[in-house]
């Protein structure tokens, strides 16, 4: 399958991109799925009332971000909890993204949510964002699917190091492996009648 890993936050090596690379690591291992990790370091969508994404005039980050979404068959959102929920550009680039511009974004994917946090966070802004992503599909009459197992990247900074590789606490790796085996077996199920029409 293809994954795409998407960290939300905009600060450099962040915790939430520790968390996409080690998405990578472990998925690629078995050499049965791809995975991309797009970082919002250099995020640059324009805030709702601020102006809009233009399919015909792309900026590099938007480019990256919008091709590896695409192709992905699952699109993991990596966010850290600021304040007790998403930070505002990962809502912001679904309120942007969200429109008939760009509705093939929302169709025929599995998304699944991950809250970062170097603490015992990141429920809310998984739950958050669930609410968000869940809307969009409806409004835009999509057929896509949030899995409902979420997942909290507690203490990430213990956990992984900064190029994602796994060097804390067992239970870290078991809860992890978890999810990404739900989230694989709802991509599964989810996608398989959409593969067999496309044959």
């Amino acid at each position: 399958m293809n994954i795409a890993v998407i960290a939300t936050s905009s600060r450099k090596n962040s915790n939430s991109l520790r968390f996409g690379n080690y998405v990578r690591k472990v998925l690629t291992e078995s050499g049965q799925h791809e995975v991309s990790v797009v970082d919002f370091e250099d995020y640059d969508i324009p805030y709702v009332g601020q102006g809009s994404v233009k399919p015909d005039a792309l900026t590099p980050f938007q480019q990256k971000l919008i091709q590896a979404w695409q192709n992905a068959d699952i699109v993991i959102f990596a966010m850290p909890e600021y304040n007790w929920t998403a930070p505002p550009q990962a809502t912001n680039a679904i309120h942007q993204l969200g429109g008939p511009h760009f509705k093939y974004l929302f169709e025929g994917k599995v998304f699944a949510m991950v809250g970062v946090s170097n603490g015992r966070g990141g429920r809310q802004p998984a739950l958050d964002m669930t609410t968000v992503v869940n809307k969009v599909i409806s409004f835009t009459n999509s057929y896509s699917i949030v899995s409902p197992k979420l997942y909290e990247s507690h203490e990430t900074d213990k956990n992984l190091d900064e190029s994602g590789h796994f060097v804390g606490h067992e239970v870290y790796a078991r809860t992890s492996k978890a999810f990404f085996d739900y989230t694989l077996n709802v991509a599964q199920r989810w996608l398989q009648p959409t593969l067999v029409e496309k044959v």
